[in-house]
């Protein structure tokens, strides 16, 4: 039997383009063509949710000689011109993700926002007023959307390996560093349990600005904060982390 050859992730998040970001970018991702097989963006590809903003990173992305698949983040979604966004970035050749999978240079990627919700013994319930239900039943919603698409990667390619994208933290030592007030609004618990039962070989994520780089699930699943304040300030400004699957 034939070794599979393993691919290169670049994986970065959080680049809050802006309408003054013309070309900033460029060379990161002539860059990333280099290094790696295939780039991940997880989330606030756009500052303030404008598709002028979009546009400006569209046109940045022509740069890339390798495959960029990603999702959404919340700044994406500001203005509510999340579907426009994502249409001008398609046209780009980048492939968002919202509950759906790809299979990209041998691994199965599996892709939704997530939401938040908070952590282990701190995690909302669905319990009291209208609106606490409705912001749990958001995270769990989420949590259920990335389980059907790692289950699709499962059942038709159950030889490839796994991976989740996400712009929300699923476990809480990724966010470690931030104010733990707002520990709740970062991520939830709820999202690491696909990433567990389906066993996904890495999950990646934005979002916690002032988290921490690494993290694992309680069962060994590499967890990645590449937020790009957080590259920058743990991998000597480097512009996005490179991960062997």
């Amino acid at each position: 039997m034939t070794k599979r050859k393993k691919t290169k992730i670049a994986a970065m998040g959080d680049i809050h383009t802006k309408i003054t970001d013309q070309g900033i970018l460029r060379n990161t991702f002539e860059q990333a063509s280099e290094e790696a097989d295939v780039l991940i963006i997880c989330g606030d590809l756009t500052d303030t949710g404008d598709e002028e903003e979009a546009k400006i990173l569209g046109e940045q992305l022509n740069a890339l000689k390798i495959p960029v698949i990603g999702v959404l983040g919340n700044h994406d979604f500001e203005k509510g011109r999340q579907r426009i966004i994502k249409q001008i970035l398609s046209e780009h050749g980048m492939l968002i993700l919202d509950g759906e999978s790809a299979v990209i240079e041998n691994v199965g990627f599996a892709g939704t926002k997530g939401f938040g919700g908070g952590f282990d013994q701190y995690m909302l319930s669905i319990f009291g007023e209208d609106m606490m239900k409705q912001y749990v039943h958001e995270v769990v919603q989420e949590s259920l959307q990335l389980d059907r698409a790692l289950t699709r990667l499962e059942q038709e390619f159950p030889e490839l390996p796994k991976v989740a994208i996400l712009h929300y933290a699923p476990i809480k030592e990724t966010i470690e560093g931030e104010p733990e007030q707002i520990f709740p609004f970062l991520g939830s618990t709820h999202l690491v349990e696909p990433l567990v039962r389906r066993q996904v070989a890495a999950a990646f994520h934005g979002h916690a600005h002032s988290g921490k780089l690494y993290g694992h699930t309680t069962t060994k699943i590499p967890v990645y904060n590449v937020a790009l304040p957080v590259l920058r300030k743990e991998l000597a400004n480097a512009p996005y982390l490179i991960v062997e699957v």
